[in-house]
């Protein structure tokens, strides 16, 4: 009858039981309300939409060595091992004592005139649990539990954001070396021009204006390929930090000009509701609002009364061999009731901070939900107006590219001046450029879009093994450093 008592007054808990809150959503991205709603997001892999090998190699080497995510392991560990100690909190606790003591009787104090010497060895167990009344030990483990569903959805979170910076860092190395490219081959025509137009100079059939037009144009373009190469560098090295590697690391790896990714189909958005699942970040300040809900409880207890029953059985005798035996055995058995009487209002304070504290991670979730929903509309309107973009600088080019043949056919039959090439091959690497430059927007987008809306790593992660592993942590002697 006693356990079935302590059983029904350790479920009683106090403070606010935690629900999910209700948040109002939109049926559709976007301002308007598409004809047919879209199709539920691909986000499994997604960079592989880029079919880019490079890519996915060091996308999953970034998962296995990056910094930040075995940081977040570790506070995956950190965490299931705070739940289990707070779980130990609702069970008993036993101790075992044990001692021996050896004592001398000088003879002044004995009854004969010499020293005596006795021997008392004492052996029990010592016994304590507290019954709980209230649950604050129950709120104290809630919230350890919804805290490693927290580090579970940080991890998650640094996950998403690595796969999304790797991708981007690829794609500006690769934008990068395509302008490189683009400028050093430029200049080699247009170096080629200004000899042609030197030689027309002493020639006398071009002017020194047409010659100097021309070095400077060439050296113009020339003076872009350094600017490149320094963003090149510095986007390889950001890799290399991002992978767990020294920064020049993957120059080896990289240094062959491969064409920027591109993604061959648009990515479906679906609703604004599925964020609320799909996002780690979300998911995380949610768990975050649930574990900081169960500390008001764990506070709020603390105002109650607490009851514990302790206990303990001991034995002594002067040979070992008299231990236990039933002449020689003592215990006590009995409850303890502690009742909060007057604390200065220290108790009522913690449970409103608790409250306020809760509050906090209340808006910062809110905040998360209208922060994804911003960053999915941001990341479609860019890449639909980029697209379009790039289709209109795509036909620029090529327009260029004809005003530039014809501009040498017509310098060549004395009907232009040299000026107008120059120009025409001016605007036409400007355009190249945009191109170019448009082509990696499409790809950058593409990557935020996914990010936005919550595809990151969903492989199998292992948490289990510290990145230290500790050797000889058993008693042991150790010599002065």
């Amino acid at each position: 009858m006693a356990a079935a008592v302590a059983g029904t007054l350790t479920s009683c808990v106090v403070g606010p039981d935690y629900e999910t809150p209700a948040f109002s959503m939109p049926s559709h991205w976007g301002s308007k309300a598409s004809g047919k709603p879209s199709k539920a997001p691909q986000l499994s892999q997604w960079w592989k939409q880029l079919n880019d090998p490079t890519l996915d190699a060091l996308i999953e080497e970034a998962i296995a060595n990056n910094l930040d995510v075995a940081t977040a392991k570790a506070k995956i560990r950190q965490a299931r091992a705070t739940y289990r100690e707070q779980k130990g909190a609702l069970l008993p606790s036993v101790e075992a004592t044990g001692s021996g003591t050896r004592t001398r009787t000088s003879a002044t104090t004995s009854a004969t005139s010499e020293a005596a010497f006795s021997t008392l060895y004492n052996g029990g167990f010592d016994a304590s649990w507290e019954l709980d009344l209230f649950g604050g030990n129950k709120r104290a483990v809630e919230a350890a539990k919804y805290g490693v569903d927290a580090a579970d959805e940080e991890l998650r979170d640094t996950m998403l954001t690595l796969v999304g910076d790797v991708a981007s860092y690829y794609v500006q190395a690769r934008e990068y070396q395509a302008l490189r490219d683009l400028a050093k081959r430029t200049a080699i025509s247009q170096r080629k021009s200004a000899a042609l137009t030197h030689s027309e100079y002493i020639a006398g059939s071009a002017t020194g204006v047409d010659t100097a037009k021309a070095d400077a144009l060439a050296s113009s373009t020339e003076s872009d390929i350094p600017t490149y190469e320094i963003s090149y560098a510095q986007s390889v090295h950001r890799l290399g930090v991002l992978l767990g590697k020294p920064p020049t690391a993957f120059e080896e790896m990289l240094k062959s000009s491969k064409p920027i990714p591109s993604p061959k189909m648009n990515a479906s958005t679906g609703i604004p509701a599925d964020i609320l699942t799909s996002r780690p970040d979300v998911r995380l300040a949610e768990r975050q609002l649930a574990q900081y809900t169960a500390k008001i409880g764990q506070a709020e207890a603390n105002r109650y009364p607490s009851i514990s029953l302790t206990g303990d059985i001991s034995s002594s005798a002067a040979n070992l061999g008299d231990l236990a035996k039933k002449s020689s055995i003592g215990w006590s058995f009995g409850p303890s009731l502690t009742v909060p009487i007057f604390q200065g209002g220290q108790l009522k304070a913690a449970v409103d901070a608790a409250k306020a504290e809760r509050d906090q991670y209340f808006i910062a979730y809110q905040s998360a939900v209208l922060s994804a929903m911003e960053d999915v509309e941001n990341a479609v309107v860019s890449l639909t107006q980029e697209r379009q973009k790039y289709a209109k600088l795509v036909s620029s080019m090529d327009s260029y590219r004809n005003a530039s043949d014809l501009s040498r056919e017509l310098n060549k039959a004395g009907a232009s001046d040299f000026l107008d090439v120059l120009d025409a091959e001016r605007s036409l690497y400007s355009a190249e450029e945009s191109v170019i430059q448009s082509r990696a927007s499409i790809a950058t987008d593409y990557i935020a879009l996914n990010k936005a809306l919550g595809g990151g790593w969903d492989g199998k992660i292992d948490v289990s093994t510290p990145v230290v592993i500790d050797v000889n942590t058993g008693p042991h002697l150790t010599l002065a450093k």
